[in-house]
């Protein structure tokens, strides 16, 4: 196991995010319930717990793991959320909306006609339509898996 979470926190690593969150969150994926504690993270990636801690604020952050607390003790748990790229790019949605108004509110304050003001529409005119074509693609997907025979 502990090449495969070294192997696709590498490949996390090279699609830009940090190499302690990927090495974690790579431990997360591969454990079988999908849930440690950090004592459990620190142990098995040999990394402090502060290491842990600042990875996890990390990936608490952009939505890939949750933090809950363990049944009837004060110890905190990190569990990969079910269905984690399927909620991570239903999260995006979010975000490029607001990057959108901002943009267009870029666009008004340097004016429409000018260079800027073209560049800033077109970029909003994008992430409009990566807006529509996620929400097909998605949807796709729900149904892909429903044929499958997976529950959501």
């Amino acid at each position: 196991m502990g090449d495969f979470v070294e192997r696709f926190a590498a490949e996390l690593v090279v699609a830009g995010m940090g190499r302690m969150p990927s090495r974690i969150f790579s431990c997360l994926m591969a454990e079988e319930s999908g849930v440690l504690t950090s004592a459990e993270l620190s142990e098995r990636l040999q990394i402090s717990p502060a290491a842990v801690s600042g990875g996890m604020r990390y990936l608490i952050q952009v939505g890939l793991v949750a933090k809950e607390r363990e049944p009837g003790s004060r110890r905190d748990r990190y569990r990969v959320l079910n269905d984690v790229w399927f909620e991570s790019l239903t999260r995006r949605d979010e975000l490029l909306l607001r990057w959108i108004r901002v943009l267009k509110d870029g666009e008004a304050t340097v004016g429409a006609g000018t260079a800027a003001g073209r560049r800033l529409e077109e970029s909003a005119a994008f992430f409009e339509f990566m807006i529509d074509e996620l929400h097909g693609m998605l949807g796709r997907w729900r149904e892909h898996r429903a044929a499958r025979g997976q529950a959501e």
